[in-house]
């Protein structure tokens, strides 16, 4: 299947062929039904993910080679070139009107899905929960038993198709008005408190030690974080720019079925 993909990439004209578009849209549906990611996890914690460039590729063939039609669900008309998933109750996935997902991504069992959009190539596993008007871009990775809070924004990653996806850990916890873009990598049962921004440039500082300790991007597993700033030079003077602060550990006493802002009022963070 990579060959097939891999070789329509790089030979547009092999579009025309009905066995070409097969290929493509095959790719879509073993997305669709989880057995097929855009991003591979590790094996052990020591791994470091894998991006298969080659399932990106096809998602973006599949936008090229797909048609726009019309589709009316209930009240609601839509004009577009893939269609909106339909098997959340065989999946056992919650969907809260008007949630949306595309056909393409992938909802675990468990998810809950309220008011919100997940795009193409999204893979969102067991008993996350997508919050109000939150978005999951396209190909981001959320793991097991994340939260991702009312209007948090997970950025899509499609182009360049090499680059990495956003990555959500298991456990982790997003808090409203976060937003997570450019292949921002975030741990395992980090806590980001509202409004913070990580993008894949971002610099994240931890200030829990004597020295500061900085990271490009990436917050590692339990850390808690909040918005910052930091003093940048330019020509016009000195002004303050935008950072993430990782203010202390999420503590293992921390229950995960309690409320989720326990782990910031224990490091005493208004929420």
């Amino acid at each position: 299947m990579t060959q097939k993909i891999e070789a329509i990439w790089n030979d547009r004209t092999l579009l025309a062929e009905e066995d070409s578009l097969n290929s493509i849209r095959e790719v879509i549906d073993l997305l669709d039904r989880g057995e097929l990611r855009v991003a591979t996890p590790p094996t052990d914690e020591s791994g470091s993910w894998t991006v298969n460039e080659w399932v990106k590729k096809a998602i973006l063939l599949y936008f090229v080679s797909q048609k726009m039609q019309a589709e009316e669900v209930g009240i609601f008309t839509f004009n577009d070139k893939i269609p909106l998933k339909t098997n959340f109750a065989t999946a056992n996935v919650r969907a809260v009107p008007p949630a949306v997902a595309r056909y393409g991504s992938f909802q675990a069992p468990g998810v809950i899905l309220m008011p919100s959009y997940v795009n193409i190539g999204a893979y969102v596993d067991e008993r996350t929960m997508v919050d109000t008007w939150a978005t999951v871009g396209s190909c981001a990775q959320i793991g097991k038993d994340v939260h991702l809070s009312g209007g948090v924004g997970i950025g899509g990653v499609l182009e360049p198709p090499q680059a990495a996806p956003v990555i959500i850990e298991d456990g982790a916890f997003i808090g409203s008005r976060c937003i997570v873009v450019e292949g921002a990598h975030i741990g395992k049962r980090a806590v980001l408190g509202a409004g913070v921004t990580i993008t894949g440039s971002s610099k994240i500082i931890d200030v829990t030690g004597n020295e500061p300790v900085e990271y490009k991007g990436y917050v590692p597993a339990n850390s808690v974080v909040i918005p910052g700033s930091y003093a940048k030079k330019f020509p016009a003077g000195d002004y303050h720019v935008p950072c993430a602060i990782i203010i202390g550990q999420r503590k293992a006493s921390t229950d995960l079925k309690t409320s989720l802002n326990d782990a910031l009022r224990e490091n005493n963070i208004s929420v």
